[in-house]
Order: C-alpha cells, then structure tokens, then sequence
C-alpha cells in the first residue's frame, strides 16, 4: 500500500481529501497585514508598515521603493513591491515567500538580501495576504505568480534571463511552475516541498489525483540553473523533499544542505548568503 498504515489507506481511498483542504491545512495561514498601501490623489500608492511592523523604513529607503496592485486572471487584486536595492543590479529576484508572513514582514529580509547579493527584489503578496484580495488557493497560487510576473516583465522591462526565481517553503509552489513554462537567468528553491499529500503522508510513494502542490511532476521541466536549498533537520518539510526535488531536477548546481538547520532558520546560518554568493556572482556569471 505504498508505505501508508491501514488507517491513511482507508482515508485516502474512503473519502479522498481535495486538493484545496490540502492546500489549506498544510499552507495557507494570512498574518494580520503588517503593511498598508496608501494612495495620494493622483492613485500613486506608498508603502507604509504599521505598527505590527518589526522595523520601519527610513524617508530615504521608501524612495527606493515602488508598491502598486495587479489583477490576475482569477480577477484578484494583489499587491506587489519592488525594491531597488542596487543601482547596477544585473539580476531582479522574484521572491515568493512562505506561509503566515506577508510583505511587510518580509521588506527587511529583502532590503539586506537585495544589497548582500547586488540584485533588486520583487516579490507580492498571494491572494488573501496582506493587502491582497481574494482567498489563498492552490489555483490562485498559480494566478498570482503569473501576474507578478507580467507585471515584472512590462512594468520594468526586465528581460526572462536576468530574472532569478526565488521561492520559499510553500513560495516554490508557484516558483516551481513558472520556471517549468518559462526559462530564466535562475532558480532558487528553499525548503521545497514535492507535494501537498506527501508533507501530510510522509510515507506516500506517488502522486494521487487528488494531490495538491505536486512539484514532482513539474520540476523535470525546468530548465534554468537551479539553487536547493535544505536544512537537515527541517522539521515541516522534511529534508527528503530538498533531496528528491534536486534529484528530479535536470539543471540543479550543487545543493546548499544546512547541517543541523530546520524549517525557519536556514538564513542565520552563513553557508546561506556564502552558497547564494557564489551561485549567483561567480557561478551566474560563468
């Protein structure tokens, strides 16, 4: 029976569970917003933290910063923001972040890691998050990465191959299925899960219709240069994603394994910013 006890067998096949309570069980958990978007008169929006913020922008940092909305396919509002962290930047990231934070808590960590690495940073918030309307989704995942990506790409002119995909838990979800249609500068996979029923089923050896997030079947088809990234001791996804996901994957460099490292904290240690120098100023670049 594919490794599951008699008890998950019966569930499975008595009473499957849908892609969407999979998705909402294991993924999807909105913060209260710690940021607004503020319009002037002329409909031009701000970035402002509020005070459930961890830190605040200075007046001179906000220049550096455009938010604004786009529409998806699925008709949701979601809010995006692009920070121009270096003036010559080769490379724009496009980060999608994990669960239970949004933008605003996230701004700091992109601020530091857009000037560590020399590249701008754009990311946005999935539908249900922050600013962000609608209601989080696995197909609305998939909506919302399109539509950060078009924004990216006509907003800013910025061209496939000076673009680095970065997602991050349940952000290589969308990641994942962008970089399988689309062929980039990089990929950067955090914390990658292979699917939704194999995070809740440990022991699952395939895939199930009723699967959802199953980035198994999708990372074959990637075909940029692609950063993995795992600590060994994550406690969430556990580190045999990381390891299958780099063995599916047919254009994977040499992985990051955190030793030690779990679901969260993978960023304090500093193999982290050393492997991402190295992949995207030397490795990138030859």
């Amino acid at each position: 029976m594919n490794g599951l006890s008699i008890s998950e067998f019966c569930c499975l096949f008595c009473c499957p569970p849908c892609p969407s309570r999979i998705a909402a069980k294991l993924a999807f958990i909105p913060p209260e917003p710690t940021y607004e978007f503020v319009s002037d008169e002329n409909g031009k929006c701000s970035f402002a933290l509020t005070e459930r913020a961890e830190w605040q922008f200075t007046e001179r940092e906000k220049e550096f910063i455009d938010a604004f909305y786009t529409r998806t396919t699925r008709g949701n509002r979601i809010a995006c923001l692009f920070i121009r962290c270096c003036s010559t930047a080769r490379f724009t990231i496009l980060f999608s972040h994990a669960n239970a934070v949004d933008l605003g808590q996230m701004s700091s960590f992109y601020w530091d890691l857009g000037t560590q690495m020399n590249c701008n940073i754009f990311s946005y918030d999935y539908s249900g998050y922050g600013v962000s309307g609608g209601k989080p989704s696995e197909k609305n995942l998939y909506a919302d990465i399109d539509a950060a990506w078009q924004a990216l790409r006509t907003r800013y002119g910025i061209s496939p191959e000076n673009i680095i995909l970065y997602g991050q838990s349940i952000g290589t979800v969308p990641t994942v299925d962008l970089a399988a249609r689309y062929e980039v500068g990089a990929v950067i996979l955090h914390s990658p899960l292979i699917s939704g029923m194999k995070v809740a089923f440990p022991n699952t050896k395939r895939t199930w219709f009723f699967d959802a997030f199953p980035s198994i079947d999708k990372v074959p088809k990637v075909m940029s240069p692609t950063l993995i990234i795992h600590g060994t001791h994550d406690e969430v996804i556990d580190f045999s994603h990381g390891l299958t996901i780099f063995e599916k994957c047919p254009k994977a460099v040499e992985p990051l394994w955190v030793e030690g490292a779990g679901h969260n904290d993978v960023e304090l240690y500093p193999v982290y910013l050393e492997r991402l120098k190295q992949f995207i100023t030397v490795e990138l670049d030859n």
